[in-house]
């Protein structure tokens, strides 16, 4: 739907930008810029008071900004006045350019604190606020994206809704103040028109949350192979034009599509994508970890912001490459992403931080603040740090070019500046220098390592230093998936380490619900759905790690509190959002985009838990939630990658792999070694070990008790649905079962 905005006609034709274009500055010390300034005597608004890195970025602003709550709302009834919504986020660039603009501009604080009553929100503490809001400006505008810009009324329905606003017209763009002036007009004179815009919104939203009953087309993950071959980049990898992200949540269809149909294709072009974003420029390629997304289609000029759930999902996805192929370009590939959470994102009691932003410092300009500045390099400072002989080969490697290498640069950010890319790989480089290829990976190496060092000494681009639960669930599974697969026990203990800070801190010990964000030793905020389901999903992979039964009991628990919080038993799925009648209407996401939807993951997650836990009504819980997505799953598939593999999954028998053994034994490992080394979608790894572990399992699956180890030697079952094939106690009997399993249609 693309409603008319009719009450501010004659004034302006309104015009989006693309959501892709919102998203990121700030600075790295935000607590100690807000003591500074109140020591200076600045006076705050009431936003001093809050927990979040965004909000306290406004804090000194004229406008007079309140938290979202009743305060602002009655306000709003008591003095007949529109209220103006403002959403974004600490590391949102776009936002902090609307900040400095108009939010600092004492002209425009005084029309705000005139005729309007003014809310920020970070969209990242209420992703439930975030989801209605963008929804209706969606619908209102055919478009979306931060910082969003929304006019409501006293009861919370929007009636005009647009992203970021310069503050004088263009013929892009209407200003922010000329947009203040005809919203307050229409308020006055044309207050019919839109109470009408705002009902039709919220009629819009509701219609959005129905569901129709139907059944999912046998075809379905074919129609989304089919989509995606058609918008693959053949050349670049990666699907559709500029911008590019990277969705995991596509490459792990494609690699269980792989698998589950045989199709080389559908791996192969999973790999490429993987290969071009570790290449490109969209890679840090001095200290691991992916910016946000790719400008082009290239992968090479990104978004320079770096998000922890898209470390979280990469890992995950060049582990599976890993697995597949057993090139260890992958596997390091992996570690050098989990080597930059540890370092940078993580704080000392073991959880992760969300995001660094992408404008930081200029190191060539100070007091300059630039996209990317602190990642990017001059030919001049490469020489300078590296010898003539290896800064050569480096520049050549890394594609660096006396002028600066970005050609296409409309609004000269980058000048003789340069994004470092894997121009050539080791091997071309060492030809290129008829060189060895040894001696040429070594050199490579050490200049990386100078550079790097280097680069630690500037100003780092701001850090987003709150703890958000769904994300840190999303880093548990990561990590203990790549403790398991690449047997580093370090990582596993990380993932231990971080799944107790969740408990200790996020964790609401009376009710046993979950907080959503921990910052400056405070937890607040409600759990919404992710909180929950990408926990669930990361304590799953623990447990199957470490075979420790207080992670699988707690996924339990938390699956219980999830239902009674957000199932919708006439709509047969959950509500992406905590029940808040301060909100209009409870949404349910239905994309798998830059993070899965909350359904998707629950989906799986109620899946795997009926079957360790043999609780037949989550299977049929799975499989009704999945139903009430049927229009969407026939329609257009590949919207819900990850609620395709978890529908695959349920069409077929569960794989289970038992293995009966003295836990620390070299023959149980050998067997586990094997198992974790196989990647066979949706199967679940339990270990008998006359411990705990052993007992906790038998209360929910009897037949646990009858696997034990066979010749005194530990063994190992390869079972469908628990019903298990002959068991085997050498690791190459298990390798066969394993492959097999992958060939049989269950």
């Amino acid at each position: 739907m693309h409603l008319l905005h009719v009450f501010l006609a004659g004034f302006f034709f309104f015009v989006s930008p693309p959501i892709s274009a919102f998203c990121e500055v700030g600075d790295n010390r935000i607590q100690y810029k807000v003591n500074k300034r109140l020591a200076d005597g600045e006076k705050p608004n009431r936003l001093i008071d809050e927990k979040s890195p965004y909000l306290l970025q406004h804090a000194f602003n004229p406008v007079d900004w309140f938290p979202w709550g009743d305060e602002a709302f009655d306000k709003a009834r008591k003095e007949d006045k529109p209220i103006f919504l403002s959403i974004g986020y600490s590391t949102c660039h776009w936002c902090h350019v609307m900040a400095e603009e108009s939010f600092a501009n004492q002209e425009i604080a005084d029309i705000l604190n005139t005729y309007f009553v003014s809310i920020k929100v970070d969209r990242e503490e209420r992703p439930d606020i975030d989801k209605m809001y963008m929804s209706a400006t969606q619908a209102m505008t055919g478009s979306g994206g931060w910082p969003m810009s929304v006019f409501l009324l006293s009861d919370g329905s929007p009636f005009f809704a647009g992203t970021y606003f310069p503050v004088q017209s263009s013929e892009a763009h209407p200003g922010f103040k000329m947009i203040l002036t005809a919203v307050q007009k229409a308020w006055l004179e044309r207050r019919a028109s839109i109470t009408a815009s705002a009902k039709e919104v919220i009629q819009t939203l509701e219609a959005m949350n129905t569901t129709t009953t139907a059944a999912i087309e046998a075809d379905a993950d074919k129609k989304a192979y089919d989509y995606l071959t058609n918008s693959f980049d053949k050349e670049n990898g990666g699907f559709g034009r500029a911008p590019k992200f990277p969705r995991p949540a596509l490459l792990r269809f494609l690699f269980d599509y792989s698998i589950r149909h045989k199709t080389v294709k559908a791996k192969q072009m999973a790999l490429l994508t993987l290969d071009k974003m570790a290449a490109g420029g969209m890679y840090d390629q001095l200290g691991g970890g992916f910016h946000r997304y790719s400008t082009d289609s290239q992968w090479f000029v990104p978004h320079f912001e770096k998000m922890l759930y898209d470390q979280a999902q990469l890992i995950h996805s060049y582990l599976t490459a890993y697995l597949l192929t057993r090139d260890e370009k992958y596997a390091e590939t992996a570690k050098e992403i989990i080597t930059y959470t540890l370092r940078d994102l993580r704080d000392d009691g073991g959880g992760f931080y969300s995001a660094e932003d992408a404008d930081s410092t200029d190191p060539y300009s100070p007091g300059r603040h630039g996209e990317g500045a602190f990642y990017l390099w001059t030919k001049e400072d490469i020489e300078e740090n590296l010898s003539k002989e290896a800064a050569t080969l480096f520049m050549e490697a890394y594609g660096v070019k006396k002028d600066g290498n970005v050609e296409n640069d409309p609004f000269k950010e980058f000048n003789d500046r340069n994004i470092l890319y894997e121009a050539l790989d080791a091997e071309q480089a060492a030809n290129q220098n008829k060189k060895d290829l040894t001696e040429t990976q070594k050199s490579l190496q050490s200049s990386r390592e100078k550079l790097f060092q280097q680069r630690q000494k500037r100003e780092k681009p701001h850090l987003d230093d709150k703890i958000i639960t769904s994300w840190n669930g999303l880093m548990i599974g990561a990590l203990a998936r790549a403790g398991r697969i690449l047997g580093d026990a370090s990582l596993l203990a990380d993932a231990e380490k971080t799944a107790l800070f969740l408990k200790n801190h996020l964790l609401e010990k009376k009710t046993q619900k979950l907080y959503r964000r921990y910052r400056d030793g405070v937890a607040g905020m409600p759990g919404q759905l992710d909180d929950y389901a990408y926990l669930v999903e990361g304590l799953l992979e623990l447990y199957q790690a470490v075979q420790n039964p207080l992670w699988l009991k707690w996924a339990v628990n938390l699956t219980e509190k999830q239902i009674q919080q957000f199932w919708n038993s006439e709509g047969k799925y959950f509500y992406d959002s905590i029940a808040d009648n301060s909100l209009k209407v409870r949404m349910r996401e239905g994309y798998d985009g830059a993070v899965p939807a909350g359904n998707s993951v629950a989906a799986h997650n109620l899946f795997h838990l009926s079957t360790l836990q043999n609780r037949t009504e989550w299977l049929t819980m799975s499989r009704d939630l999945m139903a009430a997505f049927a229009e969407t799953l026939n329609g257009f598939p590949s919207a819900l990658p990850v609620m395709l593999t978890a529908w695959q999954q349920t069409k077929t028998k569960p794989v289970q792999v038992v293995i009966a053994g003295k836990r620390n034994a070299q023959d149980t490992q050998e067997l586990l070694a094997v198992v974790n080394a196989e990647y066979t979608p949706g199967l679940l790894m339990l270990l008998a070990d006359d411990a705990d572990n052993q007992e906790y399992l038998a209360e929910h699956l009897s037949f646990i008790q009858s696997v034990t180890r066979q010749d005194g030697k530990a063994t190992a079952y390869v079972c469908f649905d628990f019903t298990c094939k002959l068991p085997v106690t050498e690791g190459q009997g298990l390798l066969q079962q394993l492959q097999e399993s992958k060939s049989i249609k269950r």
